[in-house]
């Protein structure tokens, strides 16, 4: 990823995604709150007074990529569950997504998951999640129709998922040829033996 430098203080065409792509430039190389929103500014090219118009702060820059983020899991997860109507098969299409955004929106994943963000103070954040809660939870509650276990498996499906991604990041699968693929096939096949061990539960407690 790169970003256009312009001489600080000359006008700029497009602040706000400048500043946004500096942004994550930023975050690759120093994680979230790594940089200040000067710091920003400099790497776009332009005054430190410029972003006010748009960002109140960096906060307000790190919420606004994290809504970039939560609308491009959406879009990838939307995708990757539409491929079947088996329940199974869309819970281990959208780990393997997970695993797979994670790697390629590596400051958007980092964004969303560790800039510890007050949500309450951006409120489209709250909806976006929820937006994504709302695509995924039918395909749970198709598996076990009690909400609470319903959102259980969906959160173990999910932990497992990210907990892959993180050591995608780190460098444990680094003995596998093609380490992401590899490691979207284990997110896929750990969500599979999640469900199953699910349904088998479930089976028992109506036996």
């Amino acid at each position: 990823m790169t970003v256009k430098r312009r001489p600080t203080g000359q006008h700029h065409g497009d602040l706000r995604n400048a500043l946004e792509q500096a942004a994550l430039v930023l975050v690759l190389e120093r994680g979230p709150h790594g940089f200040t929103l000067a710091e920003a500014c400099r790497r776009a090219g332009v005054s430190v007074s410029a972003p006010y118009k748009h960002f109140a702060d960096r906060d307000a820059l790190l919420a606004s990529l994290a809504g970039q983020g939560y609308r491009e899991q959406h879009r990838r997860y939307s995708a990757a569950v539409s491929a079947s109507e088996n329940p199974a098969e869309q819970l281990a299409a959208f780990a393997a997504a997970y695993v797979r955004f994670a790697a390629e929106e590596r400051a958007l994943f980092d964004i969303t998951f560790s800039a510890g963000l007050d949500k309450s103070l951006y409120p489209e954040l709250v909806e976006a999640g929820q937006s994504l809660f709302d695509t995924l939870m039918p395909i749970t509650s198709r598996i076990v129709p009690d909400r609470d276990a319903a959102f259980d498996l969906l959160v173990r499906v999910s932990s497992s998922a990210h907990g892959l991604a993180l050591f995608l990041q780190q460098g444990v699968f680094a003995a596998d040829q093609q380490p992401l693929e590899a490691t979207e096939k284990r997110a896929a096949r750990t969500a599979r033996a999640i469900v199953d061990q699910e349904q088998g539960r479930t089976d028992v407690l109506e036996s």
